[in-house]
C-alpha cells in the first residue's frame, strides 16, 4: 500500500468504507458547510459512492442537508475521489446534489492549508488491520474560496477557515467523537485542535476512550491521546455537549464543546457488516479550551460558532432529528 495518506484505499478494499470530507465556516462563525465524499462496500458487493452536504446557519430553523448515492466511485489520475460528476483532489472540491422534493445544492471550492496531520502515532498503524479506522487530516486547518449554492441561495467563500480530512477502515468505532476548532479569538491559522476519540468493541468488550490527534498553539504541535493515555482521557459526551480532558505529549487539553440541538444534523452511518450508527454533527459549535503545557502558562482558547462537534452512537433514543437518507 502506498504511504501517501491522501490517496484512496477503496479500490483495494474487499469490504469497508472511506471518506474524504471538508468543513468551512464563515469568519466570525454561525454559517458553515460540511461536505463528504464517501465509499461503502459490503463483502461480495460492488462499492457505492455517496455525496453528503450540510449547510449550517445559526439564523435558520435548522441545517439544510442533501445526499446522493450511486455506483462506480473512481479514484486516480490526480483525483482523490470521483463520484459521478463530483470530484475532490488536492486544492479542489466540486459537486452537486439534486434531491427530489428537497434542496438542490452545488459547490465549487478551492483550498490551501496546513501540512498533513497523521492522527495515528505510528506509520505501521495505517497498514495493519487494527485499529479498524484510519484517520488523517490532510489539512488540519485550511482556507477556502469559491461558492456554495443551496436552493438558489449563492454563498461566496472568501478565505473561510476550515479543514480537509480523510479516513477509511473496515468498521466504525462502537462510539466516537470528532472535535475540530480553528480561528480562535486573538489567534491565527497556526492555532487549532483536531482530535478523534473512539471506544472500540474488542472480544465482546468496549474499551475506554482512546484519543488521537493534536493541538497546535502558535505553530507548536502537540500530539494528543494514544492507548497508553486512555486512563487519563476523560469524556462526558451527550448529543449536544461534551466535556473532555485530553492528555498528550507535554500537554493536557481540557475543554467543552456545545451547540443548540436544532443546529445539529443527524445521519445514518452504515458498517460493512450491516450494522448502523446514528451520527450527529454541528459544524458551527462553540469550543473553549485550556491548554496546559509543561513550563508554560496555561493558554485559554475560545471560538464561537466555528467549531465542529460530532458524536457517533449506537443508541436511537437520543431525541435528535435524523435525515431520511439511508447508507450503504
Amino acid at each position: 500500500m502506498a504511504d501517501d495518506l491522501t490517496q484512496a484505499r477503496f479500490p483495494a478494499l474487499d469490504a469497508g468504507y472511506e471518506s474524504y470530507y471538508l468543513r468551512a465556516t464563515q469568519p466570525g462563525g454561525g454559517l458553515g458547510v460540511w461536505i463528504r465524499y464517501t465509499v461503502h462496500r459490503r463483502a461480495g458487493h460492488a462499492p457505492t459512492g455517496s455525496l453528503w452536504f450540510t449547510l449550517f446557519d445559526a439564523a435558520a430553523p435548522g441545517p439544510v442537508a442533501a445526499k446522493h448515492t450511486e455506483p462506480g466511485p473512481q479514484a486516480g489520475g490526480g483525483d482523490w475521489i470521483r463520484i459521478g460528476g463530483a470530484v475532490m483532489r488536492s486544492g479542489t472540491a466540486a459537486g452537486a446534489v439534486t434531491v427530489p422534493g428537497g434542496a438542490d445544492v452545488a459547490w465549487e471550492l478551492t483550498f490551501t492549508g496546513e501540512p498533513l496531520l497523521a492522527h495515528l502515532p505510528r506509520p505501521w498503524m495505517y497498514r495493519t488491520p487494527l485499529p479498524k479506522t484510519k484517520p488523517v487530516s490532510i489539512h488540519p486547518v485550511a482556507r477556502f474560496d469559491g461558492s456554495v449554492t443551496v436552493a438558489g441561495r449563492r454563498i461566496e467563500l472568501d478565505g473561510w477557515p476550515g479543514m480537509v480530512g480523510h479516513n477509511w477502515g473496515t468498521q466504525h468505532a462502537e462510539r466516537w467523537v470528532w472535535l475540530h476548532g480553528m480561528d480562535f479569538e486573538t489567534c491565527g491559522d497556526d492555532t487549532w485542535l483536531d482530535v478523534v476519540l473512539g471506544r472500540l468493541r474488542i472480544a465482546g468488550r468496549t474499551t475506554p476512550w482512546v484519543a488521537s490527534g493534536a493541538v497546535s498553539v502558535a505553530g507548536e504541535r502537540y500530539a494528543l491521546g494514544g492507548p497508553a493515555r486512555a486512563r487519563a482521557t476523560k469524556v462526558d459526551a451527550t448529543p449536544d455537549r461534551i466535556r473532555f480532558t485530553l492528555p498528550g505529549s507535554g500537554v493536557t487539553v481540557t475543554g467543552t464543546a456545545s451547540a443548540l440541538r436544532e443546529r445539529f444534523v443527524g445521519w445514518v452511518y452504515a458498517d460493512p457488516d450491516g450494522s448502523e450508527h446514528h451520527t450527529v454533527n454541528c459544524s458551527i459549535a462553540d469550543l473553549e479550551l485550556t491548554v496546559a503545557r509543561e513550563g508554560r502558562p496555561p493558554a485559554t482558547l475560545l471560538c464561537r460558532g466555528l467549531a465542529a462537534y460530532e458524536l457517533g452512537m449506537r443508541e436511537h433514543d437520543h431525541g435528535m432529528t435524523i435525515q431520511p437518507f439511508g447508507d450503504g
